[in-house]
Protein backbone atom coordinates (compact mmCIF):
# COMPACT_ATOMS: atom_id res chain seq x y z
CA UNK A 1 0.00 0.00 0.00
CA UNK A 2 1.17 3.45 -0.82
CA UNK A 3 -0.24 6.65 0.92
CA UNK A 4 -0.07 10.00 -0.23
CA UNK A 5 -0.51 13.44 1.18
CA UNK A 6 -0.42 16.66 -0.62
CA UNK A 7 0.08 19.60 1.33
CA UNK A 8 0.84 23.48 0.35
CA UNK A 9 -2.64 24.08 -0.90
CA UNK A 10 -4.00 27.57 0.42
CA UNK A 11 -5.43 31.06 -0.11
CA UNK A 12 -4.12 33.58 -2.85
CA UNK A 13 -4.48 36.14 -5.06
CA UNK A 14 -3.83 36.08 -9.00
CA UNK A 15 -0.70 36.29 -10.48
CA UNK A 16 1.00 34.67 -6.58
CA UNK A 17 2.54 31.30 -6.32
CA UNK A 18 2.05 28.61 -4.62
CA UNK A 19 4.18 25.39 -4.26
CA UNK A 20 2.45 21.94 -3.31
CA UNK A 21 4.19 19.12 -2.19
CA UNK A 22 3.35 15.31 -2.33
CA UNK A 23 4.62 12.67 0.14
CA UNK A 24 4.63 9.22 0.23
CA UNK A 25 4.52 6.56 2.75
CA UNK A 26 4.56 3.06 2.65
CA UNK A 27 6.01 1.80 -0.72
CA UNK A 28 8.62 4.14 -2.44
CA UNK A 29 7.49 6.17 -5.26
CA UNK A 30 11.04 6.81 -6.25
CA UNK A 31 10.83 4.41 -9.26
CA UNK A 32 7.50 5.11 -10.60
CA UNK A 33 6.46 7.82 -12.85
CA UNK A 34 3.85 10.95 -10.92
CA UNK A 35 0.62 12.86 -11.79
CA UNK A 36 -0.57 16.07 -10.52
CA UNK A 37 -4.49 16.02 -11.26
CA UNK A 38 -7.09 18.65 -10.26
CA UNK A 39 -10.77 19.26 -9.70
CA UNK A 40 -12.93 22.39 -9.58
CA UNK A 41 -16.42 22.16 -8.71
CA UNK A 42 -18.83 20.89 -11.10
CA UNK A 43 -16.16 19.74 -13.30
CA UNK A 44 -13.99 16.40 -14.27
CA UNK A 45 -10.66 15.97 -12.65
CA UNK A 46 -8.27 17.22 -14.98
CA UNK A 47 -4.66 16.20 -15.61
CA UNK A 48 -2.15 19.10 -14.62
CA UNK A 49 1.22 17.60 -14.99
CA UNK A 50 3.45 14.39 -15.42
CA UNK A 51 6.73 13.57 -14.10
CA UNK A 52 8.51 10.26 -15.18
CA UNK A 53 10.70 7.82 -12.41
CA UNK A 54 13.88 9.52 -13.24
CA UNK A 55 12.57 13.06 -13.21
CA UNK A 56 13.94 13.71 -16.86
CA UNK A 57 10.90 13.75 -18.72
CA UNK A 58 7.99 16.04 -17.44
CA UNK A 59 4.46 16.77 -19.24
CA UNK A 60 2.06 19.34 -18.59
CA UNK A 61 -1.34 20.73 -19.52
CA UNK A 62 -1.54 23.49 -22.12
CA UNK A 63 -3.24 25.79 -19.25
CA UNK A 64 -0.53 25.36 -17.10
CA UNK A 65 2.34 25.26 -19.47
CA UNK A 66 4.97 28.08 -18.89
CA UNK A 67 3.05 28.83 -15.35
CA UNK A 68 3.60 25.61 -13.47
CA UNK A 69 6.55 23.34 -12.92
CA UNK A 70 7.10 19.60 -11.47
CA UNK A 71 10.07 18.11 -9.82
CA UNK A 72 10.90 15.04 -7.68
CA UNK A 73 13.32 13.63 -5.04
CA UNK A 74 13.29 10.12 -4.13
CA UNK A 75 10.67 11.03 -1.67
CA UNK A 76 8.40 13.73 -2.40
CA UNK A 77 6.85 15.26 -5.78
CA UNK A 78 6.22 19.12 -6.27
CA UNK A 79 4.25 21.40 -8.22
CA UNK A 80 5.35 24.95 -8.41
CA UNK A 81 2.56 27.13 -9.26
CA UNK A 82 3.66 30.66 -10.65
CA UNK A 83 1.64 33.41 -12.00
CA UNK A 84 -1.86 31.91 -10.37
CA UNK A 85 -5.53 32.83 -11.91
CA UNK A 86 -8.92 32.38 -10.81
CA UNK A 87 -9.71 29.67 -12.72
CA UNK A 88 -6.35 27.34 -11.53
CA UNK A 89 -8.72 26.95 -8.13
CA UNK A 90 -9.43 23.69 -7.55
CA UNK A 91 -8.57 20.56 -5.27
CA UNK A 92 -4.91 19.15 -6.10
CA UNK A 93 -4.22 15.71 -5.93
CA UNK A 94 -0.87 13.83 -6.66
CA UNK A 95 -1.05 10.31 -8.15
CA UNK A 96 1.14 7.21 -8.69
CA UNK A 97 1.10 6.31 -11.87
CA UNK A 98 1.20 2.43 -11.90
CA UNK A 99 -0.68 1.43 -14.71
CA UNK A 100 0.10 1.46 -18.51
CA UNK A 101 -1.78 4.39 -20.07
CA UNK A 102 -0.82 8.10 -20.77
CA UNK A 103 0.08 10.41 -18.24
CA UNK A 104 -3.38 12.48 -18.63
CA UNK A 105 -4.84 9.69 -18.14
CA UNK A 106 -6.61 8.77 -14.76
CA UNK A 107 -7.02 5.60 -15.46
CA UNK A 108 -3.20 5.12 -15.57
CA UNK A 109 -2.88 6.21 -11.95
CA UNK A 110 -3.28 3.48 -9.11
CA UNK A 111 -2.88 5.53 -5.96
CA UNK A 112 -4.31 8.92 -5.25
CA UNK A 113 -4.00 11.34 -2.49
CA UNK A 114 -6.80 13.08 -0.62
CA UNK A 115 -6.21 16.24 -2.32
CA UNK A 116 -5.06 20.27 -1.25
CA UNK A 117 -7.36 23.36 -1.82
CA UNK A 118 -6.23 26.14 -3.93
CA UNK A 119 -8.13 28.66 -3.93
CA UNK A 120 -7.12 32.09 -6.06
CA UNK A 121 -8.88 34.96 -5.58
CA UNK A 122 -9.25 37.81 -8.37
Amino acid sequence: QVQLVESGGGLVQAGGSLRLSCAASGRTISSYSMGWFRQAPGKEREFVAGISWSGGSTYYADSVKGRFTISRDNAKVYLQMNSLEPEDTAVYYCARKGRSGGYYQTEAYDYWGQGTQVTVSS
